[in-house]
């Protein structure tokens, strides 16, 4: 999901996850593969089909020239955009579970649905080694999260419509094969009854990597790994000033997203105290690359400040040779001296740089795009909605100065407090004189007139979220009045109520 260049086809093709790359290969080769009959098993002969064979950086493309901070500046700056090429970009997780049992489903029966779906609807297999890791078609790819959670990523596209319309096709396509295997998906933003003892990992070399990072920063980094889900949307700038202007307004902003779309309430078959427990989780993860970044409203933000937090973030890996080699502790300003222990005396390439930046965890994380990274994954009806609600407030230069009015004079703390209070108390959180729901009202008012101007007749796509405000009841609230009522607090019927 890499929003990388106007010419690009793979724009937004990865980048929540833990333990998939920020872009595909772009050298991938053709491979003579066995594929099976859908419904027998059988084999059907060999056809051709591209596979990735390696993510991120090839081996033929190691730098021999330093890159200087100068060039991570400007490559940041290469994803300015005009007004008429800005795109929209959605990415939707979810987890899958047997429908018998309710337990997560596992690697061998993730393989078995992505080997279904690329020969039923001809998408082209993306492999780490000999294991099946994701799905690739046009701008589109499905890839998976460290803990076999599902995720469906769309091609850059002009309009919610265009978005919605490439919702519903994926998630048919996937329907149309989870079905005939036993397999359902749940929509929601935690995983509501599995300890982690009982979710499978999956055969990427990057998770273990990561996997035993994790406890040295947090003690909740294992939890966001195997343990959650969301909802993200990307977005495009036309300058640094607009860029600035849009990563202030989204980070003030993101709180309120959070309660909007709060979706995690239940933790190991009961509720858990939060109505965003998915949010919750990032403050305790790693207090180095997650955050709500407030040098960002400083008179001096721009590229180059955030290429020097980026550079002083700890790395994970770097991938040479058709293996990812652990980079824990050092720094990508080790790497571009030359100086970096794990693979001493070589120098990084922009597709380094690229997976560095993907590795990073802010509320609202910049790359050559903007990612909204404030909402748990929910329901199909929801999936629209926070796009809408982004796209209102930030394509529309009206609603954009008129949040950036409205949060003029709201200081850090009040910035701060927002974000560790909502995943509590959602739109009831108190602030100034009155309730988050207050100014969620005339944020969501905001978003509405910005749609309306666009031009596209969007505006329908905000209903959920205007419910939401109406009633100031979250999503999260109502699941747990089910669980307190007709559920007689048994947290098995959740996986039918948010059955995909």
């Amino acid at each position: 999901m890499a929003l990388i260049s106007q010419t690009s086809s793979s724009y937004f093709s990865r980048s929540i996850g833990f333990c998939s790359s920020s872009f595909y290969s772009t050298t991938a080769r053709k491979t003579q593969i066995l594929l099976l009959d859908n419904n027998a098993g059988h084999k059907r002969g060999l056809k051709s089909v591209i596979v990735a064979a390696s993510p991120i950086t090839e081996d033929d493309v190691v730098s021999t020239k330093p890159l200087t901070k100068e060039d991570l500046v400007g490559h940041l700056a290469s994803g300015c955009k005009p007004k008429e090429k800005w795109r929209i970009g959605l990415e939707h997780e979810r987890f899958g579970f047997e429908l018998e049992t309710l337990r997560p489903i596992q690697y061998e029966q993730i393989a078995e649905l992505l080997n279904w779906i690329a020969e039923r609807f001809k998408w082209d297999k993306v492999m780490e080694g000999n294991n099946i890791i994701g799905l690739k078609q046009g701008g589109q790819s499905i890839s998976l999260e460290p803990g076999g959670q599902f995720e469906l990523s769309g091609s850059p596209l002009e309009t919610l419509h265009q978005v919605c319309a490439e919702v519903d096709s994926q998630l048919n396509q996937v329907k149309a094969v989870t079905e005939e295997m036993g397999i359902g998906f749940l929509e929601i933003g935690g995983q509501p009854k599995w300890r982690l003892k009982d979710i499978p990992m999956m055969p990427k070399q990057r998770c273990v990597i990561i996997r035993n990072y994790m406890p040295k920063v947090g003690s909740l980094g294992l939890d966001l790994m195997f343990r959650t889900c969301t909802v993200q949307v990307n977005l495009d700038f036309s300058s640094e000033a607009d860029m600035r202007r849009k990563l202030r307004a989204s980070l003030a902003l993101q709180p309120i997203a959070t309660a909007l779309f709060a979706n995690s309430p239940f933790t190991e078959g009961k509720p858990n105290g939060f109505l965003s427990r998915r949010s919750h989780i990032y403050t305790d993860t790693d207090k180095d690359r997650t955050g709500m970044l407030p040098f960002a409203f400083d008179d001096s933000f721009g590229f180059e400040q955030y290429v020097d937090y980026a550079l002083d973030v700890p790395m994970y890996c770097v991938y040479r040779k058709q293996k990812y080699i652990d980079c824990n502790g050092m720094t990508f300003r080790d790497f571009i001296a030359g100086k970096l222990r794990c693979l001493p005396g070589e120098l990084p390439t922009l597709n380094d740089w690229d997976n560095h930046l993907g590795t990073l965890y802010p509320e609202v994380r910049l790359k050559r795009y903007l990612e909204m990274r404030g909402a748990d994954g929910g329901p199909w009806r929801s999936f629209c909605a926070l796009p809408a609600f982004w796209v209102g407030l930030l394509y529309d230069e009206v609603s954009l100065q008129n949040v950036l009015d409205m949060i003029a004079d709201w200081t850090p703390e009040e910035r701060q407090m927002l974000r560790n209070k909502v995943p509590k108390t959602g739109l009831k959180t108190p602030f100034r004189d009155g309730l988050l729901k207050h100014v969620a009202e005339d944020v969501v008012k905001f978003a509405k007139d910005g749609l309306e101007r666009r031009g596209f007749k969007e505006s329908g796509f905000l209903n959920e979220v205007m419910e939401v405000v109406r009633t100031g009841v979250t999503p999260a609230e109502k699941l747990l009045e089910l669980y307190n009522g007709k559920w007689k607090q048994q947290i098995d019927p959740v996986f039918e109520e948010l059955l995909f």
